[in-house]
């Protein structure tokens, strides 16, 4: 019975494809006497042909050394839908979301379809698909998560409420139903060739009983746990279903807890692109911030170079006359000369200033 677990899975699978017929068996024993000279695949065949039981056991050995992987399989299907269903019926922030979708609706409908008490979970995800009349990028959806942020900041959590909706999105009711059957049934045809077995005598070295009848102990109560499992998920599922006014014998898990897995991509997405949209906007505001503020210094740049440009010319030259007053200098005949020397100064302090000419003075 492979105690030390040295058969593959998939070898197993083999040996099942190869169990002999009857007519190869018949076949077989007319020819044994020629044993020698056949073919291994013969030899085997034939050797196979005399255990008793051979493809019973060979199912047994083969149900035992996948029981586990079955299980595996069935109990995260299970658990999501127990989790998911628990999520969308005690989330606060979930059906605070969906008054604030109602509203949304009424408001728009008014006049037609409006002052409505509810509506279908198969409508929510329409809400990407409205988009605006002014810019077609901009969906209700993108809407309604701006009033959220600015109105109802709490609301938003409701996503880290249904961290089980995406698993339990993926659960078909019949196909688990189907897994349930095929464990129960194959456990009752090893507890059947388990019976078979006991009753028959034991040969030297054979370990069917002993190890059978260990499986089917621990196998049972782990199988047991999982349909109790399952019947509590199928009740909190129905419940859901129910509460949101579903029709309970027509919903299927992936169908219902589908819409709301969808509806919480397309809202992941519509909140990053208000992100991304935000971030463009304010992008574009610094740059035309900074491209003002930068227009403004140069043109105070410039203003700074004409005012300093004119003040030094005619502040300087009439500083210069001042000076010639005093001293006695306008009266001299070399006044010309101190202007000559004046533009020369003025010429090499900066190329940009000009300069204008001195009025005569009449005395």
């Amino acid at each position: 019975m492979d105690e030390q677990e040295d058969l593959p899975k998939d070898m197993l699978e083999q040996l099942l494809k190869f169990v002999p017929e009857k007519s190869d068996v018949d076949l077989l024993e007319e020819h044994k006497h020629e044993l020698d000279r056949m073919a291994k695949p013969d030899r085997f065949l034939y050797e196979m042909s005399k255990i008793n039981h051979y493809q019973q056991r060979l199912q047994s050995l083969y149900f035992k050394k996948k029981f586990a992987e079955r299980i595996a399989e069935i109990k995260p299907k299970v658990e999501a839908l127990t989790k998911a269903s628990k999520e969308i019926l005690h989330s606060r922030n979930l059906k605070q979301l969906l008054e604030v979708v109602l509203a949304f609706g009424n408001y728009m409908n008014k006049g037609q379809r409006g002052n409505a008490y509810g509506f279908r979970m198969s409508s929510l995800n329409k809400i990407a698909d409205t988009k605006s009349s002014i810019d077609k990028n901009i969906t209700l959806l993108h809407y309604l998560i701006t009033i959220l942020e600015k109105k109802y900041p709490k609301v938003l959590k409701f996503q880290e409420d249904l961290q089980s909706i995406s698993d339990a999105a993926k659960v078909n009711m019949t196909e688990l139903d189907k897994d349930i059957c095929n464990l129960r049934s194959g456990l009752k045809s090893v507890e059947s060739e388990l019976e078979f077995q006991k009753k028959r005598p034991q040969e030297h070295g054979d370990k069917f009983v002993s190890v059978v009848s260990q499986f089917i102990t621990v196998a049972s109560f782990s199988f047991s746990d999982v349909e109790d499992s399952l019947t509590e998920a199928k009740e909190l599922f129905l419940r859901a279903v129910k509460h949101f006014g579903e029709d309970a014998s027509k919903m299927q898990p992936d169908e219902f807890f589908g819409v709301f897995d969808q509806f919480l991509q397309s809202f992941a997405e519509a909140q990053q692109e208000n992100e991304n949209m935000r971030r463009r906007k304010e992008e574009e505001e610094r740059r035309a911030k900074m491209e003002a503020q930068l227009k403004e210094q140069r043109e105070k740049e410039r203003k700074a170079r004409k005012a300093k440009a004119n003040g030094e010319d005619d502040g300087g030259e009439f500083d210069d006359l001042v000076s010639a007053l005093r001293s006695g200098e306008v009266f001299d005949k070399d006044l010309s000369k101190m202007k000559r020397n004046r533009k020369r100064i003025n010429s090499q302090n900066t190329d940009a200033s000009r300069e204008r000419p001195v009025t005569k003075l009449n005395f």
